[in-house]
């Protein structure tokens, strides 16, 4: 959760501009489960390295050999309001902090006579998760969160995340050594954003602070009205290094190392990390949204926590979410334009682009390539973005065009692009496109009235 200054925690206005996914298929297939369910039995090729099902008598708080409380408006030393702006004060009573006696937590904010709110925020002792060499780290959790909307939401800031080790006793290291929003809630709307921080603050290669993220509907039930499974999956057994968000068991969001340049990605990942449970209230990240805590705000509606656990799986291990086969993509990711499964007039060469690999380039008017089996799903992308570069001369330009299925298809979009400085000059470009639902083989094709190349690509992928 960050915000401002140079500290941690989750973000942000600008992720407003993301959209909702829907995911109506995965509504249709929810199970509903009892609010003290165990956590599930890990898969094959994954071990639990930690649990928490927050079995225990009523009013009491939590285990405190899995768990640390952080209290007050900071850390010691650190930026003030958590640096989000958020205004409640952090503390370790049962009245903010317990559990319910049927195996889950609550955290409950709450209002005094005087209108000053705290709340409560525990951090998992342990600092070493992360996955080990080419294998896989997952970390999540069973929640409800706060049952309230509408007014009475505002200013509500339920949160499950995770930040970077090095920034216990540091806590001014923020966004350097990394944060994982796996899942984050404001003013009580149903949605959920997961979001990666990292790089410098403000801007920098993780666009902070409002970083690399996304948003989704919960599925099902309303993210307040029902539990839901949040998880991150952190795979180091594929390449580029993936850190892929869930929520029941779907993927909505997912970040790769060749997203940032290479120094970005091993200053956030080259560590563990510690685990976060808290509720905020007001702050930067509900302000963006409507505004954060008035009179019409209700204290005490819980965020209610079911378990917590972390998996790991050793290098060539299993598990839930593995990658896609060959000729399989995600839309959402990051497609590289050198992984197409055919091509005709292209040429791959080594790039200067943040995070090094290859492009294509070379390409001209009747060029195109093609990228096999790529999964928009049910909710249509209704964006497209590609990463270009070119050193094109005075008056030749062209356009990148997307067709679906034939490569004499209809563009379903395109951009133009000319001169961006040079050919190892790269800028990201949008556009839009005519919305997409499905799976589809999907042909970036190149159209000029001039017969010299006009562009190379580093990379591509959709957007709602």
């Amino acid at each position: 959760m960050s915000a401002t200054s140079g500290i941690p925690r989750r973000r942000r206005a600008l992720v407003a501009v993301l959209s909702t996914l829907g995911l109506a298929a995965a509504a249709a297939a929810a199970v509903t489960l009892p609010a003290s369910a165990s956590a599930p039995t890990p898969p094959s090729g994954w071990t639990q390295v930690f649990l928490d099902d927050f079995t225990g008598a009523a009013g009491t708080g939590v285990n405190t050999s899995n768990w640390q409380y952080s209290t007050g408006t900071s850390y010691p030393g650190g930026p003030a309001n958590w640096g989000t702006g958020e205004v409640e004060t952090m503390t370790s009573s049962t009245n903010n902090v317990s559990l319910d006696g049927n195996g889950n937590l609550r955290i409950t904010p709450l209002r005094d006579a005087a209108g000053n709110w705290t709340s409560g925020r525990i951090e998992t002792k342990r600092t070493d998760f992360q996955p080990p060499a080419g294998g896989k780290l997952k970390v999540e959790a069973r929640l409800q969160m706060p049952n309230v909307t509408g007014t009475a939401a505002e200013g509500y800031w339920p949160a499950f995340w995770a930040l970077g080790g090095p920034y216990r006793g540091n806590y001014q290291n923020w966004p350097g050594v990394g944060e994982l929003d796996i899942m984050e809630n404001v003013q009580g709307l149903n949605k959920v954003w997961a979001t990666m921080h990292c790089g410098s603050n403000p801007g920098g290669p993780c666009n902070e602070t409002t970083g690399i993220g996304n948003s989704v509907a919960c599925p099902g039930a309303t993210c307040q009205a029902g539990f839901h499974t949040y998880s991150m999956e952190w795979d180091r057994s594929v390449t580029p290094e993936a850190i892929r968000f869930y929520v029941d068991g779907v993927n909505y969001h997912t970040v790769t190392a060749n997203q940032v340049d290479a120094t970005t990605w091993a200053n956030a990942t080259n560590h563990g990390y510690f685990v976060i449970l808290n509720v905020a209230m007001g702050g930067a990240f509900p302000d963006a949204f409507g505004g954060g805590l008035d009179g019409a705000t209700e204290p005490g509606h819980p965020m209610v926590v079911d378990y917590v656990q972390v998996l790991q799986a050793a290098g060539g291990g299993g598990g839930t979410a593995t990658p896609p086969p060959s000729g399989s993509r995600d839309a959402y990711g990051t497609i590289q334009a050198e992984s197409y499964d055919s091509q005709s007039g292209t040429a791959t060469e080594t790039t200067t682009d943040t995070g090094g690999g290859q492009d294509i380039g070379s390409l001209a008017n009747g060029d195109w390539a093609l990228y096999k089996g790529v999964t928009f799903g049910s909710t249509a992308a209704t964006q497209f973005r590609a990463r270009v570069a070119s050193g094109a001369a005075g008056g030749v330009s062209g356009l990148v065009e997307v067709r679906l299925d034939s490569r004499t298809a209809t563009p379903v979009g395109s951009f133009s692009v000319a001169n961006t400085g040079g050919w190892q000059t790269w800028k990201t470009i949008p556009a839009n496109i005519s919305s997409v639902t499905g799976t589809h083989d999907v042909y970036l094709t190149f159209t000029s009235g001039q017969p010299a190349d006009f562009v190379n690509v580093n990379w591509l992928g959709f957007g709602h």
